[in-house]
């Protein structure tokens, strides 16, 4: 039985995972005390953005919808995050820099942008309610990190009847083979595609061009 992914405006959503300042802004993540590696820094830089870049631009010229999820603490002191969160001593408080989306792809609009305290969107949100009120069916999702919140995100949305898309090339972790293993293990959950397919898909100009890398 063969099954529809394709992204189409009305019954297909975006899904932009966690690319803040509080991790892709290297001065705000420090600040914060998050350590990262030169390999996240470089894909970040050099391909994540851009490519999250161009997937944006293209859903709202196809009427796609384009949904940011952040981590960011409800409260200032973080007494809402989740269990997790508190025993690692992990908070972005409410309102501070490090919840804001990545300026170069920043929401247009009223775009919506969905604070979590937990990694996983659909455990810690009511999104599947209002993805349900949106009429999606579909989800595109990227982010960071490839094997912690967008692995998250894919694995709940599939479980929940939503047809899921991955761009591995709009995706980053701190190493390449946490990169690989997300890939490689959310075939089992979603279909696996590039940017420059999903562009095409989209009727994006120019779809062939551009960073891409696996």
């Amino acid at each position: 039985m063969g099954y529809d992914f394709s992204l189409s405006a009305g019954r297909a959503a975006l899904l932009v995972v966690d690319l803040q300042r509080g991790f892709c802004d290297r001065a705000v993540s420090e600040a914060l005390g998050f350590a990262s590696s030169d390999h996240f820094w470089y894909r970040v830089d050099d391909l994540v953005l851009p490519n999250a870049g161009k997937l944006i631009k293209a859903a709202r010229a196809a009427g796609v919808e384009v949904i940011y999820t952040v981590i960011e603490a409800l409260t200032e002191d973080g007494r809402d995050r989740s269990l997790d969160h508190k025993r690692s001593d992990f908070l972005i408080p409410k309102g501070s820099p490090g919840g804001e989306v990545m300026p170069q792809i920043a929401p247009q609009g009223d775009e919506m942008v969905i604070p979590k305290s937990a990694s996983g969107i659909f455990n810690a949100t009511n999104i599947e309610y209002i993805l349900r009120n949106l009429g999606v069916e579909r989800l595109c999702i990227f982010g960071v990190y490839s094997h912690q919140c967008v692995e998250s995100a894919v694995r709940d949305a599939s479980d929940r009847g939503f047809l899921v898309t991955l761009v591995p090339d709009a995706c980053a972790a701190k190493t390449e083979g946490q990169e690989a293993a997300t890939a490689e293990g959310m075939k089992a959950y979603a279909r696996v595609a590039t940017t420059v397919e999903v562009l095409k898909e989209l009727g994006a100009a120019g779809a062939s061009g551009g960073a891409s890398a696996a």
